[in-house]
């Protein structure tokens, strides 16, 4: 039976991982800076990682959300401290458009209303609501066309102010940092204007931090950059480190009832244990810290780089736009020097989203080769003009 074809696929195979490197079939070592879409958080196979799923998976792989389950408890209680996010709730499902389905589901519930302001560029994942409310019109088919969602601009903020008025919006999704979009960001004022007008307006703040959270804006959430309070927060990715794992936390305000929200698969045993080990890394090896510290370093040396024209993004979710599409450049960065990068909606923009444990090192070999690819296409552009 053949795959269904939905995806261009590059011809490399990796079969193992350590640390920042991936190794294909034939042993070839690859430089990891895109992380399978930023999932890897605290490098590939780390230690700690491997025995808290090896050894929960010996005692118990699964059972199901009808039974207690105290490591489900001591999650919450690991990610309230970690993340300063003191009397959330949480709910767990397994990825992030899960995430932002039942986020959308509970500010509907709760308001009793369905429209919703979501924004240009925006990614929110490929189920029913959270498809619709991403700006993509090739990914979403007619049963997801018929939710009433309503795109504004980025920091159009009049623009989210008569809607709201409007009476009929259950709630705000957005990006702090546009992942898919293309590392484009709104500004303080707007984010905070935002957050008050959807108080005004019984509307739920949704922030989508799928992408962006987990340390990898340089703070635990990246909306925690500005003077906002959400109502619903998503996660996934980095949450655990490749193993399927998602999440809300809900502001306590919002009160649950029995049979609201509900998953087979979602908090399960082995999730839980990946999930614990991730935040212990992220808080032993102090790798917020390490974020910023990279970040600068590669903001430091991206700017020496007169081909790049905008550096985006914060912390380890950085984008490098160029005044030419990049899609040549990331296959000669892939094939010919072996590291991964990643792309965008925006097609100049390449997408930099590595383990948060990369050093120096690997920052300044990224560099070398960039420097190399750019020096050969202007050499090819001179030789044919």
């Amino acid at each position: 039976m053949p795959l269904f074809n939905v995806y261009p696929l590059y011809d490399v195979t990796p079969v193992s991982g350590k640390g920042i490197y991936v190794y294909d079939e034939k042993g070839n070592e690859y430089l990891d800076l895109y992380g399978g879409h930023a999932v890897i958080s605290i490098g590939h196979a780390h230690p700690k990682y491997v025995a808290a799923i090896s050894n929960q998976v010996a005692a118990l792989g699964f059972y199901s959300n009808a039974v207690q389950n105290p490591l489900q408890v001591t999650l919450a209680e690991r990610l309230e401290t970690l993340s300063g996010c003191e009397g959330y709730e949480l709910f767990l499902c397994n990825s992030g458009a899960e995430a932002n389905e039942n986020a959308l589901k509970l500010a509907s519930f709760k308001t009793n209303k369905k429209r919703v302001v979501a924004f240009s560029n925006g990614f929110h994942g490929r189920t029913s609501a959270a498809v619709a409310v991403t700006d993509n019109k090739n990914i979403i088919a007619p049963i997801n066309a018929q939710q009433a969602v309503t795109i504004l601009p980025l920091n159009d903020i009049e623009g989210v102010k008569r809607e709201l008025e409007k009476g009929d919006v259950c709630a705000v999704i957005v990006e702090f940092i546009q992942g898919v979009g293309g590392l484009d960001q709104g500004t303080a004022e707007f984010f905070e204007q935002v957050d008050l007008l959807c108080k005004a307006n019984n509307t739920f703040f949704i922030a989508d931090e799928v992408q962006s959270g987990y340390g990898r804006s340089g703070k635990f959430f990246a909306f925690q950059h500005y003077n906002v309070t959400p109502d619903v927060i998503s996660i996934a990715k980095g949450m655990g480190n490749g193993f399927p794992i998602g999440a809300i936390l809900i502001h306590p305000s919002i009160e649950a009832k029995f049979g609201m929200l509900g998953t087979t698969f979602g908090g399960n045993h082995l999730a839980c244990a990946a999930g614990l080990s991730v935040l212990s890394v992220i808080e032993g090896e102090k790798l917020m810290d390490n974020v910023n510290e990279m970040s600068c370093y590669f903001v430091k040396l991206a700017k020496t780089i007169p081909q790049i024209k905008a550096i985006k993004g914060k912390g380890l979710m950085i984008g490098l736009e160029f005044d030419f599409e990049v899609g040549d450049l990331r296959k000669e960065l892939i094939y010919k020097h072996h590291i991964f990068t990643g792309g965008a909606m925006n097609k100049n923009l390449l997408r930099i989203l590595p383990p948060l444990t990369i050093r120096k090192e690997h920052i300044n070999m990224f560099f070398e080769a960039l420097v190399e690819v750019l020096n050969e296409v202007e050499e090819l552009e001179v030789n044919n003009s």
